[in-house]
């Protein structure tokens, strides 16, 4: 009997190790900011791209670079401003996916402008130009876009109209964002792309898809990890639970031949949100593709949206 329960303890004690080296290294792949194999890590800005010349300005373009203070944890933050081309009481606010940074959002910073907006594009945390050593999948990052938006109000005056847009893992911190009490009164209208319904939702499915893993136990034992590690864990990071307490305007967008963030999760985002609302669905856009995939639309879409809320 003895034996058999030394067996019993010898599988167990290997199940927990191997479920803890499994746990460090998916928390590595997921959250722990660097290359990403899943990625495309081409920085050549080709002619043949639909969003040449707003990303060919954008690189061109006079940048000041702002910084803040994360709300957390005391990391600096950085970001790039853009002021319109004729002075403007409206700021577009925008937010990179994952693994992604300012310099990447061309082509959002661009149709914003030609808008007439400001624009404020920052680094998350553990990204770009900003410190700290993981990713926030918005939810940290949240409360860091509100003292952005803070501080902006306080540099270019009160009577500013913000705009929050967001794509991928910006479009969930958007609308993480958007379930705030301490959101700014200016804050007139969410724009979010092709955001998750919850980074517990989005790590079971890549996990799935990508490497054919069950949710148990490994989704649990990362989001342990990173609880420990980042101070926040997957299931509270709730893009859906945070909508839900929203009644501002959002613009909801996702491509219909998504498979990185499913198409399936903007419907409970959609349906869950309190305020005024429209969802466009981008047809043969597959992830963070709406925009190239049918510019004009998409410009029309977001520019007519904004002009019921924004004055």
């Amino acid at each position: 009997m003895k034996k058999i329960w030394k067996w019993i303890l010898a599988i167990v004690v290997v199940l927990v190790v191997a479920d803890i080296g499994a746990a460090a290294y998916f928390y590595h792949v997921a959250v722990v900011p660097g290359h990403k194999d899943f990625l495309s890590s081409s920085q050549t800005l080709k002619k043949s791209d639909p969003l040449y010349k707003e990303k060919l300005w954008y690189q061109k373009v006079a940048k000041q670079t702002w910084h803040e203070t994360s709300a957390t944890d005391n990391l600096k933050l950085d970001a790039y401003y853009i002021p319109a081309a004729h002075k403007s009481q409206k700021t577009a606010i925008i937010a990179h996916g994952f693994m992604d940074n300012k310099t990447k959002m061309g082509a959002a910073a661009a149709m914003f402008h030609k808008m007439g907006y400001n624009v404020l594009v920052p680094d998350d945390r553990g990204q770009g130009d900003s410190q700290g050593n993981y990713i926030g999948f918005g939810w940290p990052d949240r409360l860091d876009y509100i003292k952005w938006m803070k501080l902006l109000l306080k540099r270019e005056g009160q009577n500013q109209q913000l705009v929050m847009y967001g794509v991928s893992m910006g479009g969930a911190t958007t609308m993480m964002v958007s379930g705030e009490k301490s959101v700014p009164k200016q804050l007139k209208a969410y724009i979010e792309d092709c955001g998750y319904t919850s980074v517990n939702d989005e790590i079971t499915y890549e996990a799935k898809t990508m490497y054919h893993l069950p949710y148990w136990p490994l989704v649990p034992s990362v989001s342990a990890m990173t609880q420990l590690r980042a101070g926040y864990n997957f299931k509270e990071a709730s893009a859906l639970k945070q909508v839900a307490k929203n009644h501002k305007p959002m613009l909801f967008i996702h491509g219909d031949k998504d498979t990185f963030v499913p198409t399936r999760m903007v419907y409970p985002l959609y349906k869950a949100d309190k305020g005024p609302k429209q969802l466009l669905i981008v047809k043969g856009a597959t992830h963070a593709k709406s925009m190239a995939k049918n510019p004009t639309r998409y410009y029309q879409t977001v520019r007519k949206f904004l002009a019921k809320y924004v004055h």
